[in-house]
């Protein structure tokens, strides 16, 4: 999947334009990446487009992930965009969709794994069957 249509698809999930859901998307991954080890940033930038790779900030100064709940990731998140924690909420759902299927299923599992139990309202979406992967 190019930049392009993962902004896309997000701006379809999020009902917003996509220069919005570029900012959504970018606020998100770049969040995702303070919650990630080090390696796991480093391996989810490798299967991402270029441009979304900038956001992940993929030359961690450290291994370890801060830690922090899905309440507090999506209040960053909105205050990266600039928006409400609402809109937050919905654009982390997109994002976490769209990886779904832009990377590999391995992947997207050693993302989710780090995650803890209460980041399932944020995630789940991306694993119901009505979504479909594509590569």
């Amino acid at each position: 999947m190019d930049h392009h249509m993962f902004v896309a698809r997000v701006a379809r999930l999020t009902g917003t334009a996509e220069d919005r859901s570029a900012t959504l998307t970018a606020a998100t991954l770049g969040t995702l990446a303070e919650r990630l080890t080090g390696g796991e940033v480093l391996d989810l930038a490798a299967q991402l487009p270029k441009p979304l790779r900038g956001a992940l900030n993929p030359q961690p100064h450290t291994e370890a992930a801060e830690r922090f709940g899905a309440v507090e990731f999506v209040a960053r998140v909105a205050h990266r965009a600039g928006c409400d924690e609402n809109t937050a909420r919905g654009a982390a759902r997109a994002v976490f969709a769209t990886l779904h299927e832009a990377i590999s299923g391995g992947e997207f599992a050693d993302v989710v794994v780090q995650l803890p139990r209460d980041y399932r309202d944020l995630v789940e979406p991306a694993l119901a069957p009505a979504t479909t992967r594509r590569r």
